[in-house]
């Protein structure tokens, strides 16, 4: 996530709704406790990687394949926010 974080998801993750508001992801997510300015450029380098295993089967054949892919973006995190629970 380019502050140091890891996150692994199991999972496609949970879209979005306006509805969650402010809450954390139920499955898969990330919040920066921190802005970007010192990070080099003033952005965090983020990279995605999936990986898909996957099982075939036809013309009386089978077998497996395991697809990585991966993209890069950065991104500014500029401004922070403390929300109150109270």
């Amino acid at each position: 996530m380019g502050d140091g974080t890891t996150v692994p998801c199991a999972g496609p993750g949970t879209p979005y709704q306006p509805a969650f508001g402010k809450q954390s992801s139920p499955t898969c997510g990330h919040t920066y406790t921190r802005t970007s300015a010192t990070a080099p450029g003033g952005r965090y380098p983020v990279t995605a990687t999936n990986t898909w295993d996957i099982q075939w089967e036809g013309a009386g054949q089978s077998g497996t394949l395991t697809v990585t892919r991966t993209s890069s973006t950065s991104l500014a995190i500029g401004e922070l926010q403390v929300v109150g629970a109270g």
